[in-house]
């Protein structure tokens, strides 16, 4: 294979036109010859520089509304040939194809489309034809053909021709090769998911960018991270993340966006140790905090409001790992910053909604994200005895919690603040004798309490337990063949208990 390979002649047909110009302007600079097509043909035009019609070299004009315009072996001949090949050159002469050393072209926007209508002609129509092959050949001739299928590599394209003369290299071609196989591919999944979504028949999915990470869970495991962290959060201080960071920050991110009063969290392992709602975000960290002092160390914290300067004067008397806010005002920033390796981040947006998958044994699980909010309309009383006021927000507060806590769970919190937690256990029970243990520990009372669980009693052991410790509500989904049980234990010892109708496990 040659290396170096000189640029005569280009193809250039593109819906996205930003950046065009500089690029169109380089290569008419370089002597190079433009073939183009419909409104790329007329937008180059306008510039002043001159372009050769696609359908003066096949001889057919654009036809069926568009559909074909590039389809025809005079433009796939000069785009596949090979240049080193004997019967390649031969007929190329023969049939009088020019070569195309440079193919410029995206797609149809098929998946923003697919967001914003349901009109099936029109999703139709974004399905794109020549442009996909039109890459695809150019990806595969890499070896003499340049394919540029993004407008974001247009200005880095002008440059690189400027400084190499109007060549490129193999390594060059190679890459950008790499890359057009993963817009066609990523392009083609998209549209299988749209015809496939009703009744599912095979799992495909594209996710981009690639990020190698220092190593996966632990040091002797490789990991990468595929996605578009920056999207979401903007790292702006400490250092990189890993993946365990990572994990931690996506269990983060899904647990506050459940929250509007002025919340903070800390998450270690992807649970909640620590969390409260408060009315200022300095009561909220203070009471975060003191839910499980020892557990925050190392962990990842979350806020639902900019970080004020008292705030942040609090939060670095801990070590820990991540820290993401909407924002930080000026003298927050600056004393957070005193910590090189401390990961400061900001948060752009939630989570979106949608499909979540995780493999498993030789294959895939998905599944629709757990979407429900618990309000208190949803709380259905089961039993004689009533809640008062600040039970029902605790209630809420707590099934908040509980939906983002690995089963089998119990959540107790008291005045919106987690008091204790169970999570991870095998028995409910257990999980029960651990949120209490935790509570006991930090020196809370469980009086005027609530325990929340992310799944039903299927004996009355649990509302049992909690009634010895003072705790007189229970929220939880219900659904047992015993609920009765746990329902009629409530009525002779005066407990209120709730049933939501939602089960939460998190496994």
């Amino acid at each position: 294979m040659q290396d170096q390979r000189s640029i005569k002649s280009a193809l250039i047909s593109v819906f996205y036109k930003d950046g065009l110009d500089v690029l169109a302007k380089t290569l008419h600079q370089l002597g190079i010859q433009i073939y183009s097509t419909g409104g790329t043909q007329e937008y180059i035009e306008q510039l002043g520089i001159p372009v050769n019609r696609v359908e003066d070299l096949t001889g057919y004009p654009s036809i069926l509304g568009g559909r074909v315009k590039t389809l025809h072996p005079k433009v796939f001949g000069g785009i596949l040939a090979r240049r080193e090949h004997p019967q390649d050159q031969k007929e190329m002469l023969e049939h009088a194809i020019p070569y195309l050393d440079l193919v410029v072209v995206d797609l149809y926007p098929f998946e923003e489309t697919v967001k914003t209508t349901t009109e099936e002609n029109k999703i139709i129509e974004k399905i794109d034809i020549g442009g996909v092959s039109l890459i695809r050949a150019a990806a595969k001739n890499f070896n003499d053909t340049l394919i540029i299928c993004d407008k974001q590599d247009f200005s880095a394209l002008s440059q690189t021709l400027l400084e190499q003369n109007g060549t490129t290299t193999l390594a060059q071609r190679r890459q950008y090769a790499t890359k057009a196989f993963h817009t066609t591919s990523h392009y083609d999944g998209l549209i299988f998911q749209y015809f496939d979504a009703a009744q599912p028949t095979a799992f495909k999915a594209s996710v981009a960018p690639a990020k190698v990470l220092r190593y996966g869970e632990n040091p002797h495991q490789q990991g990468v991270f595929y996605g578009n962290l920056g999207e979401l959060i903007e790292q702006w201080h400490g250092k990189e993340l890993s993946y365990n960071n990572l994990l931690d920050i996506d269990a983060a991110l899904n647990l506050i966006g459940d929250f509007n009063e002025p919340t903070v969290a800390i998450i270690k392992h992807n649970n909640p140790c620590g969390i409260a709602s408060r009315e200022t975000l300095l009561d909220a960290w203070k009471d975060a905090l003191s839910g499980d002092p020892v557990s925050a160390f190392g962990g990842v914290i979350v806020a639902n409001r900019v970080i004020d300067e008292a705030t942040a004067m609090e939060i670095d008397k801990i070590f820990m790992e991540v820290l993401i806010a909407p924002g930080y005002d000026e003298i927050a920033a600056r004393i957070l910053k005193s910590k090189k390796n401390r990961v400061l981040c900001t948060l752009k947006t939630g989570l979106p909604a949608g499909k979540q998958f995780r493999s498993i044994l030789n294959g895939v699980v998905v599944q629709d994200k757990d979407t429900v909010v618990l309000d208190q309309s949803r709380l259905q009383p089961v039993t004689n005895s009533q809640a008062a006021a600040a039970q029902l927000e605790d209630m809420v507060f707590a099934d908040k919690i509980v939906k983002h806590t690995k089963s089998n769970t119990i959540v107790l919190a008291k005045n919106k603040q987690l008091i204790g937690i169970g999570c991870g256990q095998t028995s409910r029970v257990d999980a029960l004798k651990q949120a209490i243990a935790k509570a006991h520990s930090f020196a809370f009372d469980l009086h005027g309490a609530v325990m929340s669980s992310d799944a039903f009693f299927p004996f009355p052991d649990c509302v049992e337990i909690a009634n010895n410790e003072g705790i007189k509500a229970v929220v939880q989904p219900g659904g047992s063949i015993k609920d009765d049980a746990s329902i009629a234990y409530c009525n002779a010892h005066e407990v209120a208990m709730y049933f939501t109708g939602i089960r939460h496990f998190k496994h």
